[in-house]
């Protein structure tokens, strides 16, 4: 019963998380008569109450229930907090999902090709027609965008886009940046190797017929400078 509370307080005001205590009876049940989604997870905590007590026929029953009266079909080790807006259409099955979690419309977790069922974190939402596919692992406090199709694994505090579905965005602080010193690497600009030029004599070695003589520019800003030859060349 206490998960239950907990669903029933993300009704209170949506998206809140608090304790059970917090919820009277008397609040439990006009949140129940006002909200049908919170209903249908009345009627699904009691299914699996009556599973954990050996009463399979109830168990049965009430599922059979669910499915016929709201459009939704639910199995797992379900934490407590889970928040479906609207139950039509919502398919559920999967290893494990954790606290305080939010699932829209149409969404569906399960298997993919192999017996294999997603494996769900804490705090995660799953958008309106999402689909989390397979053996794949969601983070704590993911966010999975509507329509995105996951078949990979999403880390914790990321949001995944797209079908398939790619991770946009992540709390994961980056790499810094190696250093290295530019006398022992070559530099590299527009995929070209440089690291000749660390050579001062390099340019002369190159193109011997250039001297040094200063580039002089006219108010034009042309080069005026005489380039030099060498006597063999003239």
């Amino acid at each position: 019963m206490n998960k239950f509370k907990q669903d029933a307080l993300r009704w209170i005001v949506p998206g809140q998380i608090g304790e059970p205590a917090q919820l009277s009876n008397g609040l439990l049940l006009r949140l129940c008569l006002r909200h049908r989604a919170l209903r249908a997870m009345g009627w699904y905590r009691f299914a699996c109450w009556a599973k954990e007590h050996h009463i399979r026929g109830v168990f049965r029953l009430v599922m059979g229930w669910l499915f016929f009266r709201f459009g939704l079909e639910i199995w797992g080790d379900i934490g407590g907090g889970l928040y479906i807006a609207h139950p039509q259409g919502v398919m559920i099955g999967v290893t494990s999902m954790g606290e305080n979690c939010s699932v829209i419309a149409a969404a569906t977790l399960g298997m993919r090709n192999e017996y294999a069922f997603p494996t769900v974190g804490d705090n995660v939402f799953i958008g309106a027609g999402a689909r989390v596919l397979g053996d794949v692992t969601i983070g704590d406090h993911a966010r999975i965008g509507a329509n995105a199709v996951v078949i990979h694994d999403v880390p914790a505090r990321a949001t995944a886009v797209g079908i398939p579905a790619r991770v946009q965005t992540s709390s994961t602080p980056p790499k810094a940046p190696s250093i290295t010193r530019p006398a022992e690497t070559a530099i590299e600009h527009n995929g070209r190797d440089h690291s000749a030029t660390a050579d001062p004599n390099h340019w002369q070695h190159q193109y011997p017929r250039l001297t040094s003589t200063p580039v002089v520019a006219n108010h034009n800003g042309r080069d005026t400078a005489r380039i030099n030859r060498a006597p063999a060349d003239e």
